[in-house]
C-alpha cells in the first residue's frame, strides 16, 4: 500500500470515528441540544479537526442519516426479496419500515430531519447528496413494488407508481411519527378511538392502505 492509499484510509477510519461518536452525543442529546463542542470532545479530537471533516452540525448529522438510509435499504431490498405479488411487496416495504423505526429509532428519527427540516434548509455538499440519493433509492423500491402489482393485477391500474410511493411514503412516516411520540397518545385518548395499543394504529393504517390501492 501507497502513502497516498494509508492516509486515504487513515481518513476515511478518522471520519468514522467522528461519526461513531456524533451518534454518541446526538442520540443521547438530541439534534437541536448537541454542540460540536461535545462530539469534538466524545472524538477527543480538536474542534478544528472536527471541522475538517463536517462543515457543520448538520453536514455530521447528515452522515449519521445516510448510515440509517444504508440500514433502511437493505431491509427493505430483503423483505421485497421474498414476495412475489406486487400488493405483498408492498406491505412487505411498509413492514420492513415499521421494523425500522422500532429497532432503529434514533436513525428513523434521524431521516425524519432530513425529509423536513434539512431538505427545507437547502443543505448540499457530499452527505446531503448521498442523502437524496438514497431516499431516491427508497422512493424507487417503492415505486417498482407498486409498478409489479399493477402488472399482475394485484394492485389498481390506474395507480401512477411514482406518485403513489410519494404519499404511502410520508403516510407511513406520519403514522410511524404519531406512534414513536407515545407522550400524545395516552391509554385514555386511545380507548376513546378504539385502539387497544398504539401498534392498532399502525396496523389501521395498513388496512386501509390495502382498501386503497388493492
Amino acid at each position: 500500500m501507497g502513502i497516498a492509499e494509508r492516509r486515504q484510509r487513515e481518513k476515511e477510519q478518522r471520519r468514522k470515528a467522528i461519526v461513531d461518536a456524533a451518534e454518541r452525543v446526538f442520540f443521547t442529546k438530541g439534534m437541536e441540544t448537541a454542540t460540536m463542542d461535545e462530539v469534538a470532545e466524545e472524538a477527543e479530537l480538536s474542534k478544528g479537526t472536527l471541522y475538517l471533516y463536517f462543515k457543520s452540525k448538520e453536514d455530521l448529522y447528515l452522515a449519521i442519516t445516510k448510515r440509517g438510509l444504508n440500514i433502511l435499504i437493505a431491509m427493505f431490498k430483503k423483505a421485497l426479496s421474498k414476495e412475489s405479488r406486487g400488493i405483498d411487496k408492498v406491505f412487505a416495504i411498509g413492514r420492513a419500515y415499521q421494523q425500522f423505526a422500532r429497532n432503529y429509532p434514533d436513525y428513523f428519527r434521524a431521516q425524519a430531519y432530513f425529509n423536513i427540516q434539512a431538505n427545507n434548509a437547502g443543505h448540499t455538499g457530499r452527505n446531503a447528496k448521498a442523502c437524496e440519493d438514497q431516499g431516491d433509492i427508497v422512493l424507487s423500491l417503492c415505486a417498482e413494488a407498486i409498478r409489479c402489482g399493477i402488472e399482475d393485477k394485484t394492485i389498481r391500474k390506474d395507480l401512477i407508481p411514482e406518485k403513489a410511493s410519494i404519499i404511502l411514503w410520508g403516510q407511513t412516516m406520519g403514522v410511524l411519527q404519531l406512534v414513536l411520540s407515545k407522550k400524545n397518545l395516552t391509554g385514555k385518548k386511545i380507548n376513546r378511538f378504539n385502539f387497544k395499543a398504539v401498534e392498532d394504529i399502525i396496523e389501521y393504517s395498513f388496512i386501509l392502505t390495502r382498501h386503497a390501492i388493492e
